[in-house]
């Protein structure tokens, strides 16, 4: 797995295989996750150690993934990375293309369904 460079004036990411940015309009055209839209992920989920079980479609329109287990802000705990790439393991998350702004959803476990409702974002 490659670390991702630091981001662009314009928001955009270096990715293993192509660029990602952070903000992508929304909604999204053909109802799925376009493949240029990055997310912090925790590692956890993208190394697939935990599930995902958290995903935050913030009001400044980006996207973040977490394990609702492991602390997020600890140093090196998340990494930006195509939202697709987790998508095409757990298709489970292609359902919330259309998470709105200022929205969270989330589940117990792989096998849960998604509970979505507003979230605040802690100060």
């Amino acid at each position: 797995m490659h670390d991702h460079s630091p981001a662009a004036a314009d928001g955009s990411y270096v990715h293993e295989e192509h660029e990602v940015f952070r903000y992508v309009p929304f909604p999204f055209p053909e109802g799925q996750f376009p493949h240029s839209l990055g997310a912090v992920v925790q590692r956890t989920v993208l190394e697939g150690v935990e599930p995902a079980r958290q995903v935050f479609h913030t009001a400044d329109n980006s996207w973040n993934v977490g394990d609702g287990v492991n602390d997020p802000n600890e140093p090196g705990a998340v990494v930006v990375t195509c939202l697709r790439r987790l998508v095409d393991r757990d298709p489970s998350m292609a359902q919330l293309v259309d998470l709105p702004h200022g929205y969270e959803a989330y589940r117990a476990g792989p096998d849960q369904p998604w509970r979505r409702e507003p979230f605040t974002p802690l100060d």
